[in-house]
């Protein structure tokens, strides 16, 4: 009997994942999500914001755990494993930035660390009963979509207010980038989800922008700002 609940405890270890080990896959997941074919170790060296010796160690670990693919040299991709756990992740810490936002009045730009300690919560159906209360969300308060509960998600076209042409409108439905500064940027002059920015002018010099926020305010906004809002043709 002792023998049998050694191995059975011995087992569970075998498939147990750390809070680290979740980071790398959702790491991997964005990398790709971008469009790429698959994440390079230095581009998952730089999203961890770890050397690339400790993401080789580490990519050997999943690889034997069977949640990517791997091959030295080459680049890295998610098994349907390591996929399932890489997408509870996303659903969880958007989801969880919904509440913050909509139900305890967090600003934007305040949510993201918060939410990076609740995504590892391991209850599904704590999850599911959050997604209910909040009246199953497709978008968190950044734009980005929320898988449901099937890992399927909804995605809507949108490109960067940089490509907006001269007298176009344009309707702010997410941000390229969610650090704080930059959201509390946007905060500062008036910019959030569902906001209207109509294109007066590009200037050749610097790819800077003028424009006329929410049909009241002029703004000149420099290309990084204009490239990291998505909009929506108005």
């Amino acid at each position: 009997m002792l023998q049998k609940v050694v191995y059975a405890f011995n087992k569970q270890r075998t498939y147990m994942i750390s809070h680290t080990e979740e980071n790398y896959l959702k790491a991997i997941f964005k990398l790709i999500e971008k469009g790429k074919p698959s994440a390079s170790t230095n581009g998952i060296s730089k999203k961890m914001s770890t050397s690339a010796a400790s993401v080789t160690d580490m990519l050997k670990r999943l690889s034997e755990k069977k949640y990517i693919n791997y091959e030295k040299y080459k680049g890295v991709t998610l098994t349907s494993k390591g996929n399932k756990v890489a997408t509870s992740l996303i659903r969880k810490h958007r989801l969880w930035e919904v509440f913050l936002v909509d139900k305890l009045n967090f600003a934007w730009d305040e949510i993201h660390d918060i939410a990076e300690e609740m995504e590892h919560i391991q209850s599904e159906e704590l999850i599911n009963r959050l997604d209910n209360f909040l009246d199953h969300p497709k978008f968190d308060p950044h734009g980005d979509p929320i898988p449901d509960a099937e890992g399927k998600f909804t995605f809507r076209h949108s490109f960067p207010l940089s490509e907006l042409s001269v007298e176009e409108t344009g309707t702010v439905v997410g941000v390229q980038e969610s650090s704080s500064p930059f959201l509390q940027y946007l905060d500062k002059i008036g910019i959030s989800l569902g906001s209207t920015i109509k294109i007066i002018e590009h200037f050749d010099y610097d790819k800077s922008t003028k424009a006329v926020l929410n049909n009241s305010n002029t703004h000149i906004l420099s290309y990084k700002v204009s490239h990291n809002i998505l909009v929506q043709k108005s």
